[in-house]
């Protein structure tokens, strides 16, 4: 079993792909891989205006909205209205895809995932979870709120800090708020 910390305080704002926004990256596989080349990819992106979303050939999204209002997304020419926090958006990467901001600037948690090869489960959490590792794959946690505790690894998790975890399960997750977990396997 590995388990890595990934603290929120070590991310780096980065450009956008289309230059319109930032983000800042959890954790991508292959680790290191540029905005073409993951098999996956997890961040929060800061969207403080209107735009197009960056276009991912093969790519499948999920989006969910942590913070703000949420957004009207206009993908392939059809409305999706994601107005509710905590609620996870799937829609294809590679679809023109536009968004609207609804009453404000929004902090987005993303999850991008290549077609055929990956699949990626996310689920917001509340509670109590044990985190299951499928085999040859990953599960990712992310505190959305302070005061969250993998017991297995005994690691306390503040806002955004998230574990990454392969191989076997780390434990369970303990929230006293809310947390998001992403379950990525094989294809």
């Amino acid at each position: 079993m590995t388990v890595r910390v990934l603290r929120a305080a070590d991310r780096a704002a980065l450009p956008w792909k289309n230059g319109g926004g930032v983000t800042r990256e959890i954790a991508v596989s292959p680790e290191g891989a540029g905005m073409d080349a993951f098999d996956w990819r997890i961040s929060l992106a800061d969207v403080g205006a209107d735009g197009p979303f960056s276009a991912f050939s093969g790519i499948d999204r999920t989006l969910t909205v942590v913070e703000g209002a949420g957004m009207d997304l206009m993908v392939g020419g059809e409305h999706h209205i994601v107005d509710e926090q905590y609620w996870p958006h799937d829609f294809p990467g590679d679809s023109e895809t536009y968004g609207s901001l609804l009453d404000g600037p929004v902090v987005n948690f993303n999850v991008m995932y290549r077609r055929g090869h990956t699949e990626a489960e996310t689920a917001v959490v509340r509670g109590t979870v044990r985190l299951m590792v499928p085999e040859g794959g990953a599960v990712l946690a992310v505190a959305l709120e302070d005061g969250a505790v993998l017991e297995g690894a005994d690691v306390e998790l503040g806002r955004y800090d998230a574990v990454l975890a392969t191989g076997e399960s780390p434990g369970v997750l303990r929230t006293q708020g809310f947390a998001v977990v992403v379950t990525l396997s094989s294809e």
